[in-house]
Protein backbone atom coordinates (compact mmCIF):
# COMPACT_ATOMS: atom_id res chain seq x y z
CA UNK A 1 0.00 0.00 0.00
CA UNK A 2 2.62 2.54 0.72
CA UNK A 3 4.50 1.50 -2.35
CA UNK A 4 1.58 2.84 -4.76
CA UNK A 5 0.76 5.46 -2.30
CA UNK A 6 4.17 6.07 -2.78
CA UNK A 7 4.06 5.23 -6.54
CA UNK A 8 0.85 7.33 -7.23
CA UNK A 9 2.56 10.92 -5.34
CA UNK A 10 5.77 10.05 -7.59
CA UNK A 11 3.61 10.07 -10.86
CA UNK A 12 1.40 13.11 -10.04
CA UNK A 13 4.57 15.41 -9.05
CA UNK A 14 6.27 14.27 -12.32
CA UNK A 15 3.35 15.62 -14.38
CA UNK A 16 3.11 18.84 -11.68
CA UNK A 17 6.59 19.25 -13.26
CA UNK A 18 6.41 18.50 -17.20
CA UNK A 19 3.21 21.11 -16.53
CA UNK A 20 5.63 23.57 -15.11
CA UNK A 21 8.09 22.88 -17.93
CA UNK A 22 5.87 23.14 -20.33
CA UNK A 23 4.36 26.62 -19.06
CA UNK A 24 8.26 27.65 -18.70
CA UNK A 25 9.06 26.53 -22.41
CA UNK A 26 5.89 28.14 -23.68
CA UNK A 27 6.72 31.32 -21.45
CA UNK A 28 10.39 31.14 -22.95
CA UNK A 29 9.39 30.72 -26.11
CA UNK A 30 6.99 33.71 -26.06
CA UNK A 31 9.70 35.99 -24.56
CA UNK A 32 12.30 35.10 -27.19
CA UNK A 33 9.93 35.77 -29.94
CA UNK A 34 8.88 39.27 -28.48
CA UNK A 35 12.79 39.93 -28.50
CA UNK A 36 13.40 39.01 -31.47
CA UNK A 37 10.77 41.97 -32.63
CA UNK A 38 13.61 44.51 -31.62
CA UNK A 39 16.34 42.28 -33.19
CA UNK A 40 17.87 42.72 -36.66
CA UNK A 41 15.67 40.68 -38.53
CA UNK A 42 16.48 42.30 -41.76
CA UNK A 43 15.80 40.26 -44.97
CA UNK A 44 17.29 41.17 -48.26
CA UNK A 45 14.90 41.56 -50.95
CA UNK A 46 15.76 42.32 -54.82
CA UNK A 47 14.20 45.78 -55.00
CA UNK A 48 12.86 47.01 -58.35
CA UNK A 49 12.53 50.47 -56.83
CA UNK A 50 14.40 53.06 -58.59
CA UNK A 51 14.12 56.49 -57.65
CA UNK A 52 15.94 59.72 -59.55
CA UNK A 53 16.67 62.95 -57.83
CA UNK A 54 15.31 65.65 -60.41
CA UNK A 55 15.33 68.77 -58.23
CA UNK A 56 17.48 70.03 -60.08
CA UNK A 57 16.66 69.95 -63.71
CA UNK A 58 13.08 70.49 -62.95
CA UNK A 59 13.31 74.17 -62.45
CA UNK A 60 12.28 73.91 -58.41
CA UNK A 61 14.60 76.91 -57.16
CA UNK A 62 12.99 77.51 -53.70
CA UNK A 63 14.95 76.83 -50.17
CA UNK A 64 12.76 76.85 -46.94
CA UNK A 65 13.56 79.95 -44.07
CA UNK A 66 13.24 79.22 -40.78
CA UNK A 67 14.07 82.67 -39.54
CA UNK A 68 16.40 81.73 -37.23
CA UNK A 69 18.92 84.46 -35.82
CA UNK A 70 20.80 82.24 -32.91
CA UNK A 71 18.00 82.28 -30.33
CA UNK A 72 16.74 78.90 -31.03
CA UNK A 73 13.27 80.07 -30.98
CA UNK A 74 11.03 76.19 -31.61
CA UNK A 75 9.18 77.09 -34.63
CA UNK A 76 12.21 77.26 -36.32
CA UNK A 77 12.88 73.36 -35.57
CA UNK A 78 9.28 72.19 -36.79
CA UNK A 79 8.33 73.33 -40.40
CA UNK A 80 7.49 73.23 -43.43
CA UNK A 81 5.60 71.03 -45.55
CA UNK A 82 4.44 71.09 -49.25
CA UNK A 83 2.42 69.01 -51.40
CA UNK A 84 0.71 68.75 -54.70
CA UNK A 85 -2.46 70.02 -56.25
CA UNK A 86 -3.92 70.61 -59.52
CA UNK A 87 -4.42 74.80 -59.13
CA UNK A 88 -5.47 74.98 -63.27
CA UNK A 89 -7.53 72.22 -63.58
CA UNK A 90 -5.57 71.23 -66.46
CA UNK A 91 -5.41 67.55 -64.99
CA UNK A 92 -1.52 67.87 -64.47
CA UNK A 93 -0.53 68.04 -60.28
CA UNK A 94 1.39 71.06 -59.43
CA UNK A 95 3.24 71.77 -56.29
CA UNK A 96 2.82 74.12 -53.36
CA UNK A 97 5.74 74.53 -51.03
CA UNK A 98 5.31 76.39 -47.79
CA UNK A 99 7.78 78.56 -46.66
CA UNK A 100 8.74 80.44 -43.14
CA UNK A 101 9.87 84.09 -42.51
CA UNK A 102 11.80 86.63 -40.63
CA UNK A 103 11.39 87.16 -36.89
CA UNK A 104 10.77 90.75 -36.61
CA UNK A 105 13.27 93.12 -35.99
CA UNK A 106 15.57 90.18 -37.15
CA UNK A 107 15.19 90.52 -41.51
CA UNK A 108 18.58 89.42 -42.85
CA UNK A 109 19.55 90.65 -46.28
CA UNK A 110 17.51 89.96 -49.63
CA UNK A 111 13.61 90.27 -49.71
CA UNK A 112 11.16 88.54 -47.83
CA UNK A 113 10.45 85.08 -48.05
CA UNK A 114 7.11 83.62 -49.66
CA UNK A 115 5.25 80.23 -50.46
CA UNK A 116 5.89 78.84 -54.00
CA UNK A 117 3.78 77.19 -56.48
CA UNK A 118 5.39 75.97 -59.51
CA UNK A 119 2.84 74.83 -62.27
CA UNK A 120 3.62 71.40 -64.02
CA UNK A 121 5.06 71.70 -68.05
CA UNK A 122 3.84 68.34 -68.38
CA UNK A 123 7.13 67.44 -69.42
CA UNK A 124 9.05 66.62 -65.82
CA UNK A 125 9.51 70.34 -65.30
CA UNK A 126 7.97 72.91 -63.29
CA UNK A 127 7.47 76.47 -64.13
CA UNK A 128 7.21 79.08 -60.73
CA UNK A 129 3.81 80.64 -61.06
CA UNK A 130 4.34 81.85 -57.31
CA UNK A 131 3.42 86.11 -58.37
CA UNK A 132 1.27 85.71 -60.99
CA UNK A 133 -1.06 83.30 -58.97
CA UNK A 134 -1.22 85.94 -56.37
CA UNK A 135 1.08 84.01 -53.49
CA UNK A 136 4.04 86.18 -53.00
CA UNK A 137 3.05 87.52 -49.28
CA UNK A 138 5.18 86.48 -46.46
CA UNK A 139 4.30 84.67 -43.45
CA UNK A 140 5.87 82.58 -41.00
CA UNK A 141 3.61 79.44 -42.56
CA UNK A 142 3.86 75.46 -41.17
CA UNK A 143 1.76 73.31 -43.08
CA UNK A 144 -1.01 72.96 -46.15
CA UNK A 145 -4.12 71.24 -47.21
CA UNK A 146 -5.87 71.62 -50.80
CA UNK A 147 -9.80 71.33 -51.28
CA UNK A 148 -12.75 72.72 -53.17
CA UNK A 149 -14.16 74.09 -50.23
CA UNK A 150 -16.53 76.50 -52.44
CA UNK A 151 -18.14 74.23 -54.82
CA UNK A 152 -16.82 76.41 -57.50
CA UNK A 153 -14.25 73.70 -59.74
CA UNK A 154 -10.92 74.64 -58.29
CA UNK A 155 -8.45 73.54 -55.65
CA UNK A 156 -8.30 75.82 -53.06
CA UNK A 157 -5.56 76.36 -50.54
CA UNK A 158 -5.20 76.60 -46.51
CA UNK A 159 -2.12 77.23 -45.01
CA UNK A 160 -1.30 76.92 -41.31
CA UNK A 161 1.18 78.96 -39.42
CA UNK A 162 2.69 80.24 -35.68
CA UNK A 163 -0.25 83.44 -35.91
CA UNK A 164 -3.08 83.23 -37.88
CA UNK A 165 -3.64 80.89 -40.40
CA UNK A 166 -4.71 81.80 -44.41
CA UNK A 167 -7.48 80.24 -46.16
CA UNK A 168 -6.55 81.06 -49.91
CA UNK A 169 -10.04 81.56 -52.02
CA UNK A 170 -8.91 80.42 -55.97
CA UNK A 171 -10.42 82.17 -58.40
CA UNK A 172 -9.26 81.17 -61.93
CA UNK A 173 -5.91 80.46 -60.94
CA UNK A 174 -5.03 83.80 -58.46
CA UNK A 175 -5.61 83.43 -55.06
CA UNK A 176 -7.11 85.79 -52.68
CA UNK A 177 -6.68 85.81 -49.02
CA UNK A 178 -10.70 85.22 -47.41
CA UNK A 179 -9.43 84.05 -43.81
CA UNK A 180 -11.13 86.91 -42.06
CA UNK A 181 -14.76 86.66 -43.77
CA UNK A 182 -14.67 82.80 -43.54
CA UNK A 183 -13.90 82.81 -39.73
CA UNK A 184 -11.03 79.80 -39.62
CA UNK A 185 -7.86 81.46 -38.50
CA UNK A 186 -7.18 78.22 -36.22
CA UNK A 187 -6.93 80.62 -33.15
CA UNK A 188 -9.17 80.73 -29.70
CA UNK A 189 -12.09 82.69 -30.81
CA UNK A 190 -12.42 84.43 -27.22
CA UNK A 191 -11.43 87.86 -27.04
CA UNK A 192 -8.39 87.49 -24.94
CA UNK A 193 -6.95 84.87 -27.22
CA UNK A 194 -3.28 84.84 -28.73
CA UNK A 195 -2.30 83.94 -32.08
CA UNK A 196 -2.20 79.61 -32.38
CA UNK A 197 0.62 77.68 -33.43
CA UNK A 198 -0.96 75.40 -35.88
CA UNK A 199 0.21 72.59 -37.67
CA UNK A 200 -1.24 70.12 -40.17
CA UNK A 201 -4.71 70.04 -41.77
CA UNK A 202 -7.35 68.11 -43.09
CA UNK A 203 -10.70 68.83 -44.98
CA UNK A 204 -13.57 66.27 -43.84
CA UNK A 205 -16.94 65.85 -44.47
CA UNK A 206 -17.42 65.32 -40.66
CA UNK A 207 -21.94 65.49 -40.91
CA UNK A 208 -21.97 64.16 -44.81
CA UNK A 209 -23.77 67.70 -45.76
CA UNK A 210 -21.43 67.42 -49.13
CA UNK A 211 -19.22 70.31 -47.69
CA UNK A 212 -15.81 69.63 -46.75
CA UNK A 213 -15.36 70.98 -43.48
CA UNK A 214 -11.97 71.92 -41.62
CA UNK A 215 -9.70 70.37 -39.21
CA UNK A 216 -6.97 71.97 -37.79
CA UNK A 217 -4.05 70.52 -35.63
CA UNK A 218 -2.65 73.15 -32.64
CA UNK A 219 0.61 72.63 -31.13
CA UNK A 220 1.45 74.46 -28.09
CA UNK A 221 0.99 78.05 -26.68
CA UNK A 222 4.17 79.68 -27.95
CA UNK A 223 4.92 83.13 -28.40
CA UNK A 224 8.37 85.00 -28.64
CA UNK A 225 7.82 86.89 -25.70
CA UNK A 226 6.79 83.41 -23.54
CA UNK A 227 9.82 81.18 -24.78
CA UNK A 228 11.77 79.21 -22.26
CA UNK A 229 15.44 78.56 -22.03
CA UNK A 230 16.09 75.01 -22.80
CA UNK A 231 19.62 73.69 -23.17
CA UNK A 232 20.93 69.68 -23.49
CA UNK A 233 24.41 69.78 -22.44
CA UNK A 234 24.09 72.74 -19.38
CA UNK A 235 26.25 75.32 -21.24
CA UNK A 236 24.40 77.07 -23.83
CA UNK A 237 20.52 77.47 -25.32
CA UNK A 238 18.62 73.92 -27.07
CA UNK A 239 16.00 73.85 -29.11
CA UNK A 240 13.34 73.17 -26.60
CA UNK A 241 10.85 69.83 -26.87
CA UNK A 242 6.93 70.30 -26.04
CA UNK A 243 6.84 69.10 -22.60
CA UNK A 244 7.72 72.18 -21.25
CA UNK A 245 4.65 74.37 -23.15
CA UNK A 246 1.10 74.43 -22.31
CA UNK A 247 -1.38 72.00 -25.09
CA UNK A 248 -3.44 74.02 -27.65
CA UNK A 249 -6.68 72.67 -28.49
CA UNK A 250 -7.37 71.24 -32.04
CA UNK A 251 -10.01 73.48 -34.11
CA UNK A 252 -12.74 72.23 -35.95
CA UNK A 253 -14.48 74.21 -38.23
CA UNK A 254 -18.33 73.16 -40.17
CA UNK A 255 -18.50 74.81 -44.19
CA UNK A 256 -21.35 76.84 -43.89
CA UNK A 257 -22.17 76.27 -47.84
CA UNK A 258 -19.47 77.88 -48.66
CA UNK A 259 -19.62 81.56 -47.29
CA UNK A 260 -18.28 80.81 -44.22
CA UNK A 261 -17.13 78.51 -41.20
CA UNK A 262 -18.61 78.21 -38.07
CA UNK A 263 -16.57 77.31 -35.56
CA UNK A 264 -17.71 73.95 -33.60
CA UNK A 265 -14.71 72.32 -31.63
CA UNK A 266 -16.45 72.17 -28.42
CA UNK A 267 -19.94 71.30 -29.90
CA UNK A 268 -18.23 68.57 -32.09
CA UNK A 269 -16.78 67.22 -29.03
CA UNK A 270 -13.19 67.74 -30.11
CA UNK A 271 -12.30 70.26 -27.34
CA UNK A 272 -9.07 69.23 -25.92
CA UNK A 273 -6.29 71.28 -24.36
CA UNK A 274 -4.15 68.54 -23.68
CA UNK A 275 -3.16 67.87 -27.51
CA UNK A 276 0.21 68.99 -28.58
CA UNK A 277 -0.31 67.79 -32.35
CA UNK A 278 1.60 67.53 -35.28
CA UNK A 279 -0.52 65.43 -37.45
CA UNK A 280 -3.45 64.34 -38.84
CA UNK A 281 -5.31 61.94 -40.47
CA UNK A 282 -9.15 60.51 -41.95
CA UNK A 283 -10.60 57.06 -41.69
CA UNK A 284 -13.59 55.16 -41.32
CA UNK A 285 -12.37 52.74 -38.35
CA UNK A 286 -15.58 50.78 -37.63
CA UNK A 287 -16.67 51.00 -41.69
CA UNK A 288 -20.06 52.37 -40.84
CA UNK A 289 -19.42 54.95 -43.51
CA UNK A 290 -18.74 58.25 -41.33
CA UNK A 291 -15.58 59.52 -41.35
CA UNK A 292 -12.92 59.05 -38.07
CA UNK A 293 -10.42 61.58 -37.18
CA UNK A 294 -6.75 60.44 -35.82
CA UNK A 295 -4.37 62.41 -34.73
CA UNK A 296 -0.83 62.54 -33.55
CA UNK A 297 0.03 64.20 -30.53
CA UNK A 298 4.11 65.03 -29.37
CA UNK A 299 4.23 64.12 -25.61
CA UNK A 300 0.75 63.48 -25.09
CA UNK A 301 -1.69 60.71 -25.69
CA UNK A 302 -2.63 60.72 -29.15
CA UNK A 303 -6.13 61.22 -29.87
CA UNK A 304 -8.99 59.26 -32.07
CA UNK A 305 -12.02 60.29 -32.56
CA UNK A 306 -14.87 57.97 -33.76
CA UNK A 307 -18.16 60.06 -35.38
CA UNK A 308 -21.06 59.37 -33.68
CA UNK A 309 -22.97 59.47 -36.83
CA UNK A 310 -23.98 63.41 -36.93
CA UNK A 311 -20.46 65.39 -37.43
CA UNK A 312 -19.90 64.65 -33.63
CA UNK A 313 -16.66 62.34 -31.74
CA UNK A 314 -15.88 61.05 -28.86
CA UNK A 315 -12.05 60.41 -28.20
CA UNK A 316 -11.43 56.33 -27.99
CA UNK A 317 -7.56 56.90 -28.33
CA UNK A 318 -7.04 54.88 -25.08
CA UNK A 319 -10.18 52.55 -25.60
CA UNK A 320 -8.82 51.35 -28.96
CA UNK A 321 -5.33 51.06 -27.77
CA UNK A 322 -3.60 53.64 -29.58
CA UNK A 323 -3.29 56.61 -26.88
CA UNK A 324 0.35 55.34 -25.77
CA UNK A 325 3.04 53.20 -26.82
CA UNK A 326 2.91 49.20 -25.09
CA UNK A 327 4.51 50.59 -21.73
CA UNK A 328 2.23 52.79 -21.08
CA UNK A 329 4.18 55.80 -22.31
CA UNK A 330 3.21 58.90 -24.60
CA UNK A 331 5.20 58.94 -27.23
CA UNK A 332 6.72 62.64 -29.33
CA UNK A 333 4.12 61.38 -32.33
CA UNK A 334 4.80 63.72 -35.35
CA UNK A 335 2.94 62.61 -38.87
CA UNK A 336 0.87 60.02 -39.21
CA UNK A 337 -0.58 57.77 -42.22
CA UNK A 338 -3.48 54.88 -42.52
CA UNK A 339 -3.34 52.32 -45.20
CA UNK A 340 -4.83 48.36 -45.29
CA UNK A 341 -1.20 47.03 -45.04
CA UNK A 342 -1.70 43.71 -45.92
CA UNK A 343 -5.09 43.75 -47.80
CA UNK A 344 -6.70 41.84 -45.13
CA UNK A 345 -9.26 44.90 -44.28
CA UNK A 346 -7.35 45.49 -41.19
CA UNK A 347 -6.32 49.32 -41.00
CA UNK A 348 -2.82 50.52 -39.81
CA UNK A 349 -2.02 53.52 -38.23
CA UNK A 350 1.49 54.80 -38.56
CA UNK A 351 3.02 57.48 -36.46
CA UNK A 352 6.58 58.56 -37.17
CA UNK A 353 8.42 59.82 -33.39
CA UNK A 354 11.76 61.20 -31.82
CA UNK A 355 14.75 59.47 -32.07
CA UNK A 356 15.16 56.54 -29.42
CA UNK A 357 11.73 55.97 -30.44
CA UNK A 358 10.61 54.06 -32.69
CA UNK A 359 7.77 54.04 -35.53
CA UNK A 360 4.10 52.56 -34.01
CA UNK A 361 2.11 50.98 -36.29
CA UNK A 362 -0.81 50.38 -34.93
CA UNK A 363 -2.81 48.01 -36.59
CA UNK A 364 -6.28 46.38 -36.32
CA UNK A 365 -7.02 42.99 -34.44
CA UNK A 366 -10.10 40.96 -35.49
CA UNK A 367 -11.74 43.32 -32.61
CA UNK A 368 -11.59 46.31 -34.23
CA UNK A 369 -9.40 47.57 -31.52
CA UNK A 370 -5.61 48.34 -32.03
CA UNK A 371 -1.98 46.70 -31.24
CA UNK A 372 1.40 48.28 -32.24
CA UNK A 373 3.08 46.07 -34.49
CA UNK A 374 6.20 47.55 -35.15
CA UNK A 375 8.41 45.21 -34.29
CA UNK A 376 6.49 42.64 -35.68
CA UNK A 377 6.42 43.75 -39.05
CA UNK A 378 10.48 44.64 -38.79
CA UNK A 379 9.91 48.27 -38.42
CA UNK A 380 11.56 49.12 -34.73
CA UNK A 381 15.33 48.69 -35.01
CA UNK A 382 15.57 50.06 -38.27
CA UNK A 383 13.97 53.17 -36.86
CA UNK A 384 14.81 53.76 -33.29
CA UNK A 385 17.51 55.94 -33.78
CA UNK A 386 15.87 58.72 -36.48
CA UNK A 387 13.72 61.19 -36.10
CA UNK A 388 10.83 60.99 -38.24
CA UNK A 389 8.35 63.75 -38.99
CA UNK A 390 6.74 62.97 -42.44
CA UNK A 391 4.92 59.18 -42.91
CA UNK A 392 3.46 58.05 -45.46
CA UNK A 393 2.30 54.86 -47.40
CA UNK A 394 2.56 54.21 -51.43
CA UNK A 395 2.38 51.76 -53.27
CA UNK A 396 6.05 52.50 -55.22
CA UNK A 397 6.38 49.51 -57.04
CA UNK A 398 2.74 49.17 -58.33
CA UNK A 399 2.81 45.24 -56.99
CA UNK A 400 -0.57 45.92 -54.74
CA UNK A 401 1.29 46.60 -51.42
CA UNK A 402 2.04 50.01 -50.19
CA UNK A 403 5.57 50.82 -49.13
CA UNK A 404 6.11 53.12 -45.99
CA UNK A 405 8.00 55.73 -46.59
CA UNK A 406 9.84 58.37 -44.12
CA UNK A 407 11.20 61.47 -43.86
CA UNK A 408 13.71 61.74 -41.21
CA UNK A 409 15.70 64.84 -39.60
CA UNK A 410 16.20 66.03 -35.55
CA UNK A 411 15.68 69.17 -34.45
CA UNK A 412 18.64 69.89 -32.57
CA UNK A 413 21.71 70.51 -35.32
CA UNK A 414 24.36 70.04 -32.36
CA UNK A 415 23.23 66.83 -31.64
CA UNK A 416 25.75 64.74 -32.78
CA UNK A 417 27.77 66.26 -30.17
CA UNK A 418 25.34 65.16 -27.43
CA UNK A 419 24.55 61.88 -28.55
CA UNK A 420 27.30 60.60 -30.80
CA UNK A 421 24.75 58.02 -32.82
CA UNK A 422 22.24 60.76 -34.04
CA UNK A 423 23.06 63.15 -36.27
CA UNK A 424 20.85 66.27 -37.67
CA UNK A 425 20.34 65.69 -41.22
CA UNK A 426 19.62 61.91 -41.75
CA UNK A 427 18.49 59.94 -44.58
CA UNK A 428 15.28 59.37 -45.62
CA UNK A 429 14.22 55.76 -46.00
CA UNK A 430 11.69 53.36 -47.81
CA UNK A 431 10.45 50.25 -46.25
CA UNK A 432 9.49 47.74 -48.87
CA UNK A 433 6.16 46.17 -47.71
CA UNK A 434 6.43 42.27 -47.94
CA UNK A 435 2.90 41.32 -47.43
CA UNK A 436 2.88 43.01 -44.53
CA UNK A 437 6.28 42.65 -43.11
CA UNK A 438 8.62 45.83 -43.80
CA UNK A 439 12.45 45.68 -45.16
CA UNK A 440 14.62 48.68 -44.93
CA UNK A 441 15.51 49.25 -48.99
CA UNK A 442 16.59 52.29 -48.63
CA UNK A 443 20.23 51.84 -49.87
CA UNK A 444 18.93 49.81 -52.81
CA UNK A 445 16.72 52.68 -54.76
CA UNK A 446 19.17 55.02 -55.69
CA UNK A 447 22.42 56.85 -55.01
CA UNK A 448 20.94 60.19 -54.85
CA UNK A 449 17.99 58.59 -52.29
CA UNK A 450 21.20 58.19 -50.11
CA UNK A 451 22.38 62.27 -49.09
CA UNK A 452 21.11 62.88 -45.97
CA UNK A 453 18.28 65.77 -44.93
CA UNK A 454 16.59 67.26 -42.15
CA UNK A 455 13.37 66.15 -43.91
CA UNK A 456 9.98 66.67 -42.74
CA UNK A 457 6.88 66.58 -45.39
CA UNK A 458 6.14 63.58 -48.16
CA UNK A 459 4.09 63.94 -50.52
CA UNK A 460 3.19 61.83 -53.68
CA UNK A 461 2.03 62.34 -57.12
CA UNK A 462 2.49 61.14 -60.71
CA UNK A 463 3.97 63.84 -61.65
CA UNK A 464 4.97 62.55 -65.44
CA UNK A 465 2.16 60.32 -66.06
CA UNK A 466 3.72 57.20 -66.32
CA UNK A 467 1.41 54.94 -63.88
CA UNK A 468 4.20 55.17 -61.28
CA UNK A 469 3.99 57.89 -57.71
CA UNK A 470 6.90 60.27 -57.22
CA UNK A 471 7.82 61.63 -54.49
CA UNK A 472 8.13 64.85 -53.08
CA UNK A 473 10.41 65.94 -49.31
CA UNK A 474 9.78 68.98 -47.66
CA UNK A 475 13.07 69.89 -46.01
CA UNK A 476 13.62 72.22 -43.01
CA UNK A 477 15.71 75.18 -43.54
CA UNK A 478 17.05 73.71 -46.96
CA UNK A 479 16.18 72.93 -50.38
CA UNK A 480 12.73 70.18 -51.15
CA UNK A 481 14.12 67.24 -53.02
CA UNK A 482 12.10 65.70 -55.71
CA UNK A 483 12.16 62.10 -56.72
CA UNK A 484 10.92 60.53 -60.05
CA UNK A 485 10.14 56.85 -59.75
CA UNK A 486 11.98 54.63 -62.48
CA UNK A 487 11.29 51.56 -60.96
CA UNK A 488 12.39 49.28 -63.48
CA UNK A 489 9.52 46.16 -63.14
CA UNK A 490 7.24 47.38 -65.13
CA UNK A 491 4.11 46.37 -62.72
CA UNK A 492 0.57 47.48 -64.41
CA UNK A 493 -1.79 50.64 -62.49
CA UNK A 494 -5.16 51.73 -63.07
CA UNK A 495 -5.70 55.71 -62.40
CA UNK A 496 -8.94 55.98 -60.83
CA UNK A 497 -10.84 59.96 -61.29
CA UNK A 498 -13.54 60.55 -59.22
CA UNK A 499 -16.47 63.12 -60.39
CA UNK A 500 -18.38 63.35 -56.99
CA UNK A 501 -21.55 65.63 -57.31
CA UNK A 502 -21.52 69.57 -56.32
CA UNK A 503 -20.70 70.29 -53.56
CA UNK A 504 -18.15 67.58 -53.13
CA UNK A 505 -17.01 67.36 -56.68
CA UNK A 506 -13.34 65.80 -55.92
CA UNK A 507 -15.72 63.16 -53.22
CA UNK A 508 -13.47 63.31 -50.70
CA UNK A 509 -14.36 60.53 -48.53
CA UNK A 510 -15.15 57.84 -51.12
CA UNK A 511 -13.88 54.59 -50.49
CA UNK A 512 -11.89 52.89 -53.36
CA UNK A 513 -12.45 49.20 -53.44
CA UNK A 514 -10.11 47.45 -55.79
CA UNK A 515 -10.22 43.87 -56.36
CA UNK A 516 -7.28 42.29 -58.48
CA UNK A 517 -6.47 38.39 -58.89
CA UNK A 518 -7.81 37.97 -55.46
CA UNK A 519 -6.72 40.53 -53.29
CA UNK A 520 -9.14 43.53 -51.96
CA UNK A 521 -7.33 46.66 -51.79
CA UNK A 522 -8.72 49.11 -49.70
CA UNK A 523 -7.89 53.28 -50.08
CA UNK A 524 -9.93 56.17 -49.39
CA UNK A 525 -10.31 59.84 -51.30
CA UNK A 526 -8.61 61.91 -48.30
CA UNK A 527 -6.38 64.75 -47.28
CA UNK A 528 -4.32 65.34 -44.88
CA UNK A 529 -1.95 62.71 -43.22
CA UNK A 530 1.87 62.47 -43.77
CA UNK A 531 3.34 65.93 -41.75
CA UNK A 532 2.09 69.38 -42.56
CA UNK A 533 1.78 68.34 -46.55
CA UNK A 534 -0.93 66.64 -48.71
CA UNK A 535 -0.66 64.49 -51.74
CA UNK A 536 -2.43 64.87 -55.08
CA UNK A 537 -6.20 63.48 -54.66
CA UNK A 538 -7.02 64.76 -58.75
CA UNK A 539 -6.47 60.83 -59.15
CA UNK A 540 -5.67 57.37 -57.31
CA UNK A 541 -2.71 55.62 -58.71
CA UNK A 542 -3.41 51.20 -57.95
CA UNK A 543 -1.33 48.90 -58.13
CA UNK A 544 -1.83 45.78 -59.91
CA UNK A 545 0.49 44.11 -60.43
CA UNK A 546 1.66 42.01 -64.20
CA UNK A 547 -2.61 41.95 -64.51
CA UNK A 548 -3.68 44.71 -67.12
CA UNK A 549 -6.95 45.16 -65.59
CA UNK A 550 -8.82 44.83 -62.38
CA UNK A 551 -11.68 42.63 -61.62
CA UNK A 552 -13.75 45.34 -60.12
CA UNK A 553 -13.58 48.61 -58.95
CA UNK A 554 -15.93 49.37 -56.41
CA UNK A 555 -16.57 52.89 -55.39
CA UNK A 556 -18.80 53.93 -52.22
CA UNK A 557 -19.99 57.75 -52.26
CA UNK A 558 -19.13 59.80 -49.14
CA UNK A 559 -22.32 61.52 -49.09
CA UNK A 560 -24.89 59.36 -50.07
CA UNK A 561 -23.45 55.89 -48.99
CA UNK A 562 -24.68 54.83 -53.03
CA UNK A 563 -21.76 52.48 -54.62
CA UNK A 564 -21.24 51.76 -58.07
CA UNK A 565 -18.81 48.96 -59.82
CA UNK A 566 -16.70 49.09 -62.59
CA UNK A 567 -15.59 46.33 -64.07
CA UNK A 568 -15.33 47.09 -68.09
CA UNK A 569 -12.59 49.91 -68.73
CA UNK A 570 -9.92 50.06 -70.87
CA UNK A 571 -6.49 49.07 -69.54
CA UNK A 572 -3.50 51.76 -69.37
CA UNK A 573 -6.15 55.04 -69.49
CA UNK A 574 -7.71 57.20 -66.30
CA UNK A 575 -10.90 55.93 -65.34
CA UNK A 576 -13.40 58.55 -64.54
CA UNK A 577 -16.04 57.54 -62.65
CA UNK A 578 -19.07 59.70 -62.22
CA UNK A 579 -21.27 59.50 -58.84
CA UNK A 580 -24.72 58.92 -60.07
Amino acid sequence: MKFKVFFILFILFQLVGCEKKEAQKEKLEFTEEAHDFTADQSTKVISHIKLTDITNVSGIDFKHVTGAFGEKWMPETIGSGGGFLDYNNDGWPDIFLVNGSFWPNHRANGSNPTPALYKNNKDGTFTDVTAASGLDFSIYGMGCSFADFDADGDMDIYLTAVGNNMLLQNKNGVFQDVTAQMGVSGNDPGPESIPAWSTSAAWVDVDRDGWVDLFVDNYVKWTPETDIYSTRDGKSKSYATPDIYQGETCRLYKNMKGRYFEDITEKAGVLNHEGKSLGVAVADFNDDNWPDIVVSNDTQPNFLYINNGDGSFINKALVYGIGYDENGRARAGMGIDIADVANDNNLAIAIGNFSQEPLSLYTQTGSGLFQDRAGAAQLTRASLLQLTFGIHFADLDNDGFVELITANGHIEPEINGIQQNITFEQRPQIFYNDSGKFIDISDEVGESFKAPLVGRGIATADIDKDGDLDILFTVNGGIPRLFRNDSELKNNSVSIQLKGKKPNQNAIGAKITVWNDGIRQNRMMRTGASYLSQSDISSLIVGLGLNEKADSIKITWPVSGKETVVKDYEPGSTIIIDEK
